[in-house]
């Protein structure tokens, strides 16, 4: 099992959105949906879903967040692994711009051949590029932090953060805006990319001015295999106890992130009907989530 999952917040289109980006890539599927009765937003879908074996869920949730570009993500074409990456980059670009909105234009730029970012139509942003195939090699999906506002200017730190709560971690590349880049400040971060429990994210410093800045919309949900396990990384990253609900907590910078056990997942994709709904009550009566109570309410 992927140990960080992203999610994905939409008021009622996960499902359509989940099956559009499964259009995407090669080797993408919707795996399983899970549909949640009674919550504070009504019946919620939870969808999961793979692009090329990297494992998303979509819930549908209500209205009460929006997704922005403070989260986006980016999808590596690497002509070193796939003789058709600059083809398969212009056509999933082609799709993801149709009914969306361009926030770079597809073009070369000093760091790749070709780049561009992306709004879909579902409000979630792509950044796609024509990776360097004389570089490090990189997974085909990351997700890229973007820290502005507030969380300006602490990109370095949060990622260093992470790095020491993390197991399986290391930094990758980092590069510092110059001097004459203003309104960004020389040394701050234009772009890191750094290892998780093995997996690759991104992040990147922006003093531009940006009328969004992290929220709940998306999160990262961290497959717990024990009760200690959840208490760790609920200490380690809970930093707003007033966001603390349902094993979903915001951390110092901003990001949201669920502390939820494996088990969980097993519990809704097998459940009946009957113990779905057990479970779904009984956590919602939770902050942090106990596993122990939960199993109770499955088995009883």
């Amino acid at each position: 099992m992927q140990k960080i999952v992203t999610n994905l917040w939409f008021d009622k289109e996960a499902k359509e959105a989940a099956e559009f980006y499964t259009t995407l890539l090669p080797n993408s599927q919707v795996t399983n949906i899970t549909t949640l009765h009674d919550t504070p937003g009504g019946d919620s879908d939870i969808v999961t879903f793979t692009l090329n074996g990297y494992t998303f869920t979509a819930l549908s949730a209500g209205p009460e967040f929006k997704i922005n570009q403070s989260i986006s993500f980016m999808i590596n074409f690497d002509p070193s692994q796939d003789p058709e990456a600059q083809t398969r980059l212009n056509n999933v670009w082609n799709k993801l711009v149709d009914g969306g909105k361009v926030l770079m234009p597809i073009d070369k730029y000093p760091f790749s051949d070709r780049y561009g970012w992306v709004e879909d139509k579902y409000g979630v942003s792509w950044q796609l590029i024509l990776t360097n195939p004389q570089g490090d090699k990189r997974p085909l999906i990351m997700p890229s932090l973007l820290f502005v506002n507030e969380a300006y200017g602490k990109a370095l730190e949060a990622t260093d953060f992470y790095l020491s709560v993390f197991n399986n971690t290391k930094r990758g590349s980092i590069a510092y805006y110059p001097a004459g880049m203003e309104p960004d400040n020389e040394g701050t971060v234009m772009f890191t990319d750094f290892m998780l429990e093995n997996q690759w994210f991104a992040a990147m410093d922006s003093a531009q001015d940006h009328k969004f800045s992290f929220n709940e919309a998306v999160s990262f949900i961290i497959n717990c295999d024990s009760q200690e396990e959840i208490d760790y990384y609920w200490d380690k990253l809970s930093a707003v106890p007033e966001s603390e609900i349902c094993g979903w907590i915001k951390d110092k910078y901003g990001v949201s992130w669920q502390i939820t056990p494996s088990e969980l997942n097993v519990m809704l994709h097998n459940g009946t009907r009957e113990k779905i709904d057990r479970v779904t009550q009984s956590l919602l009566q939770m902050k942090k989530l106990n596993l122990a109570v939960l199993k109770e309410a499955y088995n009883q």
